[in-house]
This record gives structure tokens, C-alpha cells and sequence, in this order.
């Protein structure tokens, strides 16, 4: 920043900590990154790579999905990684979680740019179980789209 331009906001500090995070993502294909915070103070950090011990996509060097040709959002379980969200949930006692804020953000690896971000089904779940109160994440477009997970529970799930 400039001398004399405003300091960044909490989402918006927070989300570029997401993308610092995502950059250490081991997925060929999409590279996101995941901050907990509560209290505007940083209690866990997650990218999407593969689980421990599990050789991950860039020490493969091909990707299973890319392989097989599923799209994006589709078949998760054929992947090695676990999900951003999920590492950062992993990470934090419940006592942090109840009541904290998520910020996801993601990179199309292949694209080199941003894209949208928003939680799949089996991350809202696990934020919902997890007592998270808000949530947010990139829009694909420059924005930042913002959502308490009780709306989720407006549908299934």
C-alpha cells in the first residue's frame, strides 16, 4: 500500500492470507487456501493437498481426475487431497472453531487466475458441524461473497 491509502479491512487481510496460504497447495489442477480466524486473531490455516503419508499430485506428476476427465465439482472421492477448509477444520480445537469466520480463496492452477471458491457440500457440512459462524470466499470475479452457514440449512445439504 501507498502512504497515505487505508488499511486493508479484516476480509479483506484475511482473505490475501488465504491466498498466501493456497500457494503451498500440492493440486495440479486448482490450488486453494483456507484462514480460521476468531476475533480477528488467525487460529488455523489450510490448502488442499493430499492426506499424510499419500504421494500428492506434484509428486505424481499427473492428477487422477485430469487423467479420467472429470470435471470440476465432480467425484471427489477419486481425489488424494483433502480439502483447504478441511486441513484448517482439522487443525483447531473446537473451542477456536464456535463462532469463527472461514476465509477460502483458490487459484485455477492451469488458468493462472482466480476462481470462484465457494465451499463444496462435503466442506459446508464439516463447517456446519465444525460451529462456524460466517463464511468468506472469493467470488471468481474480484469480490468476496460472505454467508453464515445457518443459510445452507435452508436446503439439503
Amino acid at each position: 500500500m501507498n502512504e497515505g491509502e487505508a488499511r486493508p479491512g479484516w476480509d479483506s487481510y484475511f482473505i490475501n492470507i488465504a491466498r498466501a496460504v493456497a500457494a503451498r497447495a500440492a493440486c495440479l489442477r486448482r490450488k486453494y487456501g483456507a484462514v480460521i480466524t476468531k476475533n480477528n486473531t488467525i487460529v488455523s490455516t489450510g490448502y488442499n493437498g493430499a492426506a499424510r503419508g499419500v504421494k500428492d499430485c506434484l509428486e505424481a506428476g499427473h492428477c487422477t481426475r485430469r487423467i479420467l476427465k472429470i470435471p470440476h465439482g465432480e467425484r471427489y472421492e477419486l481425489c488424494h487431497s483433502v480439502h483447504a477448509e478441511a486441513n484448517a477444520i482439522i487443525r483447531a480445537s473446537l473451542e477456536e472453531l464456535n463462532g469463527a469466520t472461514i476465509y477460502i480463496t483458490g487459484t485455477d492452477a492451469e488458468a493462472g487466475r482466480e476462481c470462484p471458491s465457494e465451499p463444496c457440500m462435503m466442506c459446508k457440512r464439516m463447517i456446519l458441524n465444525a460451529g462456524i459462524a460466517r463464511v468468506v470466499y472469493s467470488s471468481g470475479e474480484g469480490g468476496l461473497v460472505t454467508v453464515e452457514p445457518s443459510e445452507w440449512l435452508k436446503e439439503r445439504i
